[in-house]
């Protein structure tokens, strides 16, 4: 079974997620199949927080993948966005 989830990067007390598509029986943060993103928890000023490539997760979904709780809410978190620079409004977070 092929699941989205994250693998965590960065040094200790300072994390930075990398969003994989990876088989489900590999460990967290080994091999994977496609990075599809990531997420920096801990972004200040004009760091990126979370890009997710959303045209590959959404054909990683259509094949069968599932993504772990925390990757969905990112997913649905980089959509709102996409719709937010889509129609000019910026989103409060």
């Amino acid at each position: 079974m092929v699941t989205i989830r994250l693998a965590r990067h960065g040094s200790k007390k300072n994390p930075f997620y990398h969003i994989t598509v990876a088989d489900k029986a590999v460990k967290r943060d080994g091999r994977f199949i496609e990075r599809v993103g990531f997420f920096n928890p801990v972004a200040k000023g004009q760091s990126e927080e979370l890009r997710v490539d959303l045209n590959r997760v959404d054909h990683w979904l259509s094949v069968g993948a599932k993504p772990s709780e925390i990757v969905d809410k990112l997913i649905r978190r980089a959509r709102s966005q996409a719709v937010a620079l889509d129609t000019g409004t910026a989103e409060a977070s």
